[in-house]
């Protein structure tokens, strides 16, 4: 029983070591995902948002001045 007994201990440790490993491991990736996120994709994502904007902004400008223009000429119909 003892044999059995320090089998189970074994296997129980490595496991142990196994998961501490893996979570450590997971750790590192996470942080390093965060700061590549942070870092690298978030200041795109603004940087193409607002030059989004800035076209969006532009064509409601040009929208504006048709309609300004279109308002101010005389009809054409009867």
């Amino acid at each position: 029983m003892n044999d059995f007994n320090r089998k189970v201990e074994e296997a129980s440790a490595r496991l142990n070591k196994t998961v501490a490993e893996t979570t450590e491991r997971i750790e590192k990736e996470t942080a390093e995902l965060v700061k590549f996120l942070n870092d690298e994709i978030v200041p795109n994502v603004r940087q193409h948002s607002t030059k989004a904007l800035r076209v969006a902004a532009d064509k409601l400008h040009e929208l504006a001045n048709y309609m300004d223009s279109s308002a101010n000429r005389p009809s054409t119909e009867k």
